[in-house]
């Protein structure tokens, strides 16, 4: 879907009477805040508006969030079966997220990642605790390090919860932050290299496993990588 202004083209990867998935682009909001910044949720309801003709308020269901400055892979739900039917399978974690970053320093080969992470709201920032505490959650990841190169290394993460900026926050607490990571990690003018590289689910009326991917961003630092 293209939009013309300041609204981003908004790559389509799929699409039928119940999902809608897309490439959300780095800089571009999930949904709306204060801000009043373009966001997602609303490109994607004006796009359904238009391309169907839609009369009055279009439906569309927001399942997961992807941080601002984050890319990659974003599943909605064009009816509230879909939108109930995906929404358990997040809740029961049977759906599959994959996510790529870029870090700075030298992770491990590849290892599991649970810590207890408390967030501020106020500040909008999480941060380890040493402990469990009122109101912390447990946060647990895997990763591999597919490459390195230049003081940095290509991860390839995997989620097992979902939780508030987990990935910044955890890879920043074992000395290898996001690069780019200008709130967990070093000062930086560069985007944040963090990808939501694939999403997996269970079709909510055909039941047959689908994975969404959305390509890597052409441009450094992913340039001086390789997935193989």
């Amino acid at each position: 879907m293209k939009f013309t202004g300041t609204r981003p083209d908004i790559p389509i990867l799929f699409e039928d009477n119940h999902l809608l998935v897309v490439h959300k682009p780095a800089g571009v909001l999930s949904q709306e805040d204060h801000t009043g910044r373009p966001d997602l949720l609303n490109l994607c309801k004006s796009y359904i508006k238009t391309e169907y003709n839609k009369p009055g308020n279009v439906f569309l269901g927001l399942l997961h969030r992807l941080d601002r400055p984050v890319s990659g892979v974003m599943v909605f739900a064009k009816t509230s079966k879909a939108a109930s039917r995906v929404s358990e399978q997040i809740r029961a974690r049977k759906v599959k997220k994959s996510y790529l970053a870029v870090v700075d320093g030298d992770p491990p080969p590849n290892g599991v990642l649970e810590h207890h992470l408390l967030k501020n709201h106020k500040t909008n920032r999480t941060a380890v605790v040493p402990s469990p505490r009122k109101k912390s959650k447990l946060a647990k990841l895997s990763f591999n390090t597919i490459d390195r190169s230049d003081g940095m290394a290509l991860v390839a993460v995997q989620l097992e919860t979902g939780r508030a900026h987990q990935i910044r926050v955890q890879f920043a607490h074992i000395d290898a932050p996001v690069h780019g990571d200008k709130r967990y990690g070093k000062e930086s003018n560069v985007p944040i290299a963090l990808h939501a590289h694939r999403f997996r689910l269970e079709h909510p009326t055909l039941k047959q496993e689908m994975e969404f991917e959305a390509p890597l961003p052409d441009q450094a630092p992913w340039t001086a990588f390789s997935l193989v």
